[in-house]
C-alpha cells in the first residue's frame, strides 16, 4: 500500500483483522453443509492386485 502512497499502521491492521475474522467464520460456519455419520455410494470402481474393477 505504501507503493500508492497509503499509510496503514500495523494496529489498524491487527483491529480489522480482529474484527473482520470473526464475521468471516461465522458466515462460513452458517454456509457449511451438514453431513452425518453415514455417507451412501452407489456404483464405484476399486483396484485389486493392480486391476480396476466395477463394484
Amino acid at each position: 500500500m505504501s507503493e500508492r502512497g497509503i499509510a496503514v499502521d500495523h494496529a489498524a491492521l491487527s483491529r480489522w483483522v480482529h474484527r473482520l475474522v470473526p464475521l468471516i467464520v461465522k458466515r462460513y460456519r452458517r454456509s457449511k453443509p451438514d453431513v452425518g455419520r453415514r455417507w451412501r455410494m452407489d456404483e464405484t470402481y476399486i483396484k485389486i492386485k493392480g486391476q480396476w474393477r466395477y463394484s
